[in-house]
């Protein structure tokens, strides 16, 4: 008997996103671990949990029950939706829920009881009034008892401060940046901030700046100046250490590599050169590469599309953590220890715990649901290098189906969002539900990716719908030739930017034989003139300046040469979605349909920009398969 296939409840019904876990010490040396649970069986509410680190069976509390779901719209991307802080009597949490800014306190118990669980003070209350604004990536300043972080208001990013001890407030401008700012970071003593800013058309992995400014003992900004970055530099995650002293990530060496501040010479200084990124694309807030252990600096370093994690001594030695992961993202540490969202081939996205101060550092890892797989059954990565656009050498992740034997299988080519992301290692159910089902699948880190250093980010520089297509269709020849792929079994999916590759593949190169987007670009044009403030510029860089080069966006656009797709598509879009409007999505569809091409439409009410409703994600999953199977000529999977 061959493998059972993985149904889609089990692979994406009821799985949680972990994101921004956080270290914060408690009376007693009792160390804590607080993270976010996005829940797609609570429509994709998230919410806050804690437990004891190092303590995967010890009792969760639950932060912020529903109705409570922290979020923030800042970007229409938003993260950075909590923040907490600690003294000796009470845990603080300041949260985001619906655009307000919410806290509470939780008095600490007595460990000596045995009842040191924190527990609620007082209910919480609401700092921020409602207004026309969205807030995000605050820190506390107890000192000063601020919440500081972004206000996003009529069009401009602000730095902005909330006092904790008022309730129904507007947020008081601390900075006017010249567009966009965030990332900000409180140094020890308290008394200085150091942020991230950007102006469009850059996006801050293509230009960004690194700011300072001393902190006044009443909350206010003194003498903001920029330090570092800028004029085609990018900067990411600053970053204070115990002697003052300011890190940040930069790729000025073409590599995302950390630099060090002197504050002597006001120079810095490059301890750890390597031919690997220690930073990723700023899509969000809340993300984190390194952190600071109490001794030495952590470091989550990608180099070849796989995440390890190192040590660095400030004397430049650089020492490899053995652990098992190597997609690796959120780190955070205290006091000798660190934890991680991290996952491997063979494990899904979980809590990794670390005791750096045993003498081999010793782990855990909680994943967020126990693999339903056993080890047999789970189709492992493999790095595919290949000739992609102008014969350049280009990576993707290839997984075997299981159980189909050695002859050619059918395809699916996956083109990840971003498009300035990239396809990682990590256990995907998603992917395991294909290869269950005897697919092979190819993730394409197309020339635009993250993780290879910046000339292989800059490839897509003016060439999105070009580059990016000829790679997944390249990657699928290759597999096509080894024999591993049926040239008549090639479907291509995506969303986001990847629904634009996916669409564009299918009007310009006859490889696919289907196709199926979510929330997908369907017109350059509409993009460059109607998407919202964050990525109003991308395009400039991506395809060609607006409006003088607007021929290029005409010629690249599926929507414009809809006439040359030949295969069936289908849709996915949420009605709610502000960055790429349904309107498209109508309009590509109803224009095939006029061409005589099968296409299938699926509209979701409540969704936006990323489904995140469980039987959203379900829906797209089973419906994807079961179109690809019926215009391939596979017949139905009835296992």
């Amino acid at each position: 008997m061959g493998p059972t296939p993985l149904s889609a409840q089990t692979a994406v019904g009821r799985l949680p996103g972990l994101k921004e876990p956080k270290l914060v010490q408690g009376p007693g040396n009792v160390l804590w671990l607080i993270w976010l649970e996005q829940r797609p069986a609570e429509k994709g509410r998230t919410t806050a949990m804690m437990r004891r680190f190092g303590e995967p069976t010890s009792p969760q509390i639950e932060l912020t029950p529903a109705p409570m779901n922290l979020r923030s719209r800042v970007h229409d991307y938003g993260g950075g939706v909590l923040a907490t802080a600690a003294d000796n009597n009470h845990l603080h949490l300041v949260w985001i829920d619906a655009g307000c800014l919410w806290q509470q306190q939780l008095c600490w118990g007595e460990a000596s009881s045995g009842q040191d669980v924190p527990a609620a003070k007082t209910p919480p209350e609401r700092l921020t009034c409602p207004g026309p604004w969205e807030l995000a990536d605050g820190l506390l300043h107890l000192q000063h008892n601020q919440w500081i972080g972004i206000r996003e208001q009529q069009g401009k990013d602000q730095l902005v401060s909330v006092n904790l001890q008022r309730t129904d407030q507007e947020p008081e401008l601390l900075h006017q940046p010249a567009d966009f700012a965030g990332y900000a970071a409180l140094n020890p003593k308290g008394d200085r901030l150091a942020w991230v800013e950007w102006s469009q058309p850059s996006m801050p992995w293509d230009s960004s700046s690194l700011w300072c400014a001393e902190l006044s003992h009443t909350g206010e900004l003194i003498n903001p100046t920029q330090r570092a970055g800028g004029n085609g530099v990018s900067v990411f995650q600053p970053q204070w250490l115990p002697d003052g002293r300011l890190l940040v990530a930069e790729d000025s060496s073409g590599w995302w590599n950390l630099m060090l501040e002197e504050p002597a010479t006001e120079s810095w200084e490059r301890p750890w050169p390597m031919a690997a990124e220690t930073a990723m694309p700023q899509w969000i807030y809340g993300m984190s590469t390194t952190a600071w252990d109490g001794e030495r600096l952590l470091a989550a370093t990608c180099a070849d599309g796989t995440w390890t994690l190192q040590r660095l001594g400030l004397d430049g030695t650089v020492l490899k953590l053995a652990q098992p992961f190597d997609d690796l993202a959120g780190l955070r540490a205290c006091n000798g220890k660190a934890v991680a969202v991290a996952s491997n081939s063979s494990c899904g996205a979980g809590l990794l715990e670390l005791d750096l101060q045993s003498p081999t550092t010793t782990w855990s890892h909680t994943p967020a649901v126990a693999t339903p797989l056993p080890d047999r059954e789970i189709s492992v990565g493999q790095a595919l290098w290949f000739k992609g656009h102008q014969q350049q050498r280009t990576h993707a992740w290839y997984y075997p189906p299981i159980g189909a034997g050695d002859g050619p299988a059918p395809l699916l080519v996956k083109s990840h969002s971003g498009p300035t992301a990239m396809a990682r290692r990590g256990l995907s159910l998603a992917i395991q539900y294909w290869t269950s089902r005897g697919w092979g699948v190819v993730d394409v880190n197309y020339g635009g990716s993250t993780g290879f250093g910046r000339a292989y980010r800059e490839r897509l520089n003016q060439g999105w719908g070009v580059v990016d297509v000829a790679d997944c269709a390249a990657a699928a020849q290759a597999l096509i030739a080894s024999g591993h792929a049926h040239p008549d079994q090639i479907a291509i999916e995506g969303g986001s930017a990847g629904g634009f590759t996916t669409l564009a593949a299918l009007c310009f190169t006859d490889v696919f034989r289907a196709g199926a987007c979510r929330y997908a670009v369907c017109d350059l044009t509409a993009m460059a003139t109607d998407t919202h403030r964050f990525e109003a510029r991308y395009l400039d860089s991506l395809v060609g300046a607006w409006p003088e080069e607007r021929s290029i966006y005409s010629d690249r656009s599926p929507l414009h040469h809809a006439g040359r797709i030949r295969c069936p598509v289908l849709f996915f879009q949420g009605l709610q979605d502000k960055v790429v409007p349904a309107e498209q999505t109508e309009q590509m569809a109803a224009v095939l349909r006029h061409n005589g091409i099968t296409v299938d439409v699926r509209l979701f009410e409540d969704e936006g920009h990323g489904f995140r409703n469980q039987a959203t994600q379900i829906t797209v999953l089973e419906e994807t398969e079961a179109f690809f199977r019926l215009h391939l000529g596979l017949g139905t999977n009835n296992c």
